[in-house]
């Protein structure tokens, strides 16, 4: 008898486990995200303060030739990087994702900061967002649990995290694959901040996941043979370079000066 009870308490244990996974299927499937009130978000974010700004026009010029770049099938996850620090990557990709959500046909966006070194997109948004990417890849919470936006009408943010000791191997994990999969099925476009291209390997990681990777390049800084070295890595990578983006550049109208993107 002993060994039937405990045979049946197995049984009945399975069972509990089974329900609660299902439950958190679920919950994924609603993917409630968290909105956080009086941020304050960076000015440099020109697209959220002021969407009919000249400089908000170049972001839109943006968006309009990355999604044009295949129409029949527009790149659904996107990557943002660069070769160096400092380039103005995670400000390219905010301003990017706000543009794309503002478009007309109202896509629900994501933007992911996947920079588990350095990442910034918290910062950037003046809000407190301690649950990231980190804590979902190593089963310390559920997506829903990192999933936040502010007040823009279909864009949600997930933070980096804690700064994790293994961070390529995170990014290069089955969670992660399992993760930006749900994530796909959720959105409508995908972009995701990653670490510069020269110092870690992080950015041909994720670019092998994605349908292309955008290389953000400080005019004037960077030298084209930086330029061109990490266009190589992501290439060995097997990550498809959509293009290159210039920052940091000065254009002359009439009495003014403006410095876009």
């Amino acid at each position: 008898m002993g060994k039937i009870t405990n045979a049946l308490k197995k049984a009945a244990e399975d069972r509990i486990d089974r329900f609660d996974k299902i439950s958190r299927i679920k919950e994924h499937e609603q993917l409630v995200v968290k909105k956080i009130g009086n941020s304050k978000v960076d000015q440099r974010i020109v697209s959220y303060f002021d969407p009919k700004a000249l400089i908000t026009e170049q972001y839109k010029i943006l968006r309009t030739n990355v999604l044009s770049i295949n129409k029949s099938k527009p790149p659904k996850l996107l990557v943002v990087t660069s070769a160096l620090h400092s380039e103005g990557k995670t400000l390219t990709a905010l301003n990017l994702a706000m543009v794309i959500a503002q478009s007309t046909q109202k896509p629900k966006v994501l933007l992911i900061d996947a920079d588990l070194r350095r990442g910034r997109v918290e910062k950037y948004l003046g809000v407190n967002q301690k649950i990231g990417l980190t804590e979902i890849l190593t089963d310390k919470a559920q997506p829903t649990d990192a999933l936040f936006n502010i007040d823009v009408e279909n864009l949600t943010f997930v933070a980096s995290g804690a700064i994790p000791p293994n961070p390529a191997e995170l990014l290069n994990s089955d969670r992660m694959k399992k993760f930006l999969t749900l994530m796909k099925n959720k959105f409508d476009h995908i972009l995701i901040d990653t670490p510069p291209v020269i110092s870690v390997t992080d950015a041909g990681i994720i670019g092998a996941q994605s349908d292309g990777v955008l290389m953000i390049i400080q005019a004037g800084r960077t030298q084209r043979g930086i330029v061109k070295r990490a266009t190589e890595l992501l290439h060995q990578a097997h990550s498809k370079v959509l293009g290159h983006v210039l920052t940091n550049i000065e254009y002359h109208l009439p009495e003014y000066i403006y410095r876009y993107l």
